[in-house]
């Protein structure tokens, strides 16, 4: 994984998609400027899991981006995904690791402070500090750190750091003020009137913060 790589990271969620087919929002981000993408099925079959995760493979092939799976190791596995990421509850990483081979990319979701020494020790490629700001599309999450908690998180983290939780083109700035190494976006993109144009405004945010 290169650092570049988590950027613009967009994590799917068919509901977002207003009804509209997924495979051509996100076809249509990648056209935007995605760095990478995780798929996140909450309410799939396995078989339909592979099945879509499949079809994003092959969208973001041509992109060269990194496509790994939401919490299913045995997923990513069936795949041959780049990788997953993990929640607190999921299974632990290293046994992720040794499962899935030292070149895959192993996130893992930090949702308290508390936790983050403890990915320290961890085998990771980095974290998603989850939630910055309070998010209808997870309802299931901890107290959101704000931007002076996320501020915190990174410079405890001995990982690079991902956001997630309320990041849009409004909130976008002050989250990269606090040095994070990626934005992470569900709804501001799959649902975006256009995909395609929403992911180039979050793009251009890195490249006009020369960082």
């Amino acid at each position: 994984m290169k650092a570049q790589d988590l950027r613009l990271y967009l994590v799917t969620d068919r509901l977002a998609a207003k009804g509209r087919d997924a495979k051509s929002v996100i076809a249509a981000a990648l056209k935007g400027g995605v760095t990478m993408i995780q798929v996140r099925e909450k309410n799939s079959s396995a078989r339909e899991f592979m099945a879509f995760a499949e079809t994003v493979k092959e969208l973001a092939a041509p992109y060269g981006v990194p496509v790994i799976i939401n919490d299913r190791v045995d997923v990513a596995v069936a795949v041959r995904a780049d990788g997953v990421h993990l929640g607190q509850s999921d299974i632990p990483c290293e046994v992720a690791r040794a499962m899935l081979g030292k070149e895959s990319i192993i996130g893992l979701s930090v949702e308290k402070m508390a936790q983050i020494p403890e990915a320290n020790s961890l085998s990771v490629d980095y974290i998603g500090v989850s939630p910055v700001f309070a998010t209808p599309t997870k309802t299931d999450t901890a107290e959101p750190f704000g931007l002076a908690g996320l501020s915190q998180a990174v410079k405890l983290s001995g990982h690079p750091v991902v956001a997630i939780g309320g990041v849009n083109i409004e909130t976008a700035p002050g989250i990269l003020a606090c040095g994070v190494d990626g934005l992470a976006v569900v709804s501001a993109i799959m649902g975006a009137g256009d995909p395609q144009v929403a992911a180039s405004a979050l793009k251009g945010l890195w490249e006009n913060s020369n960082l």
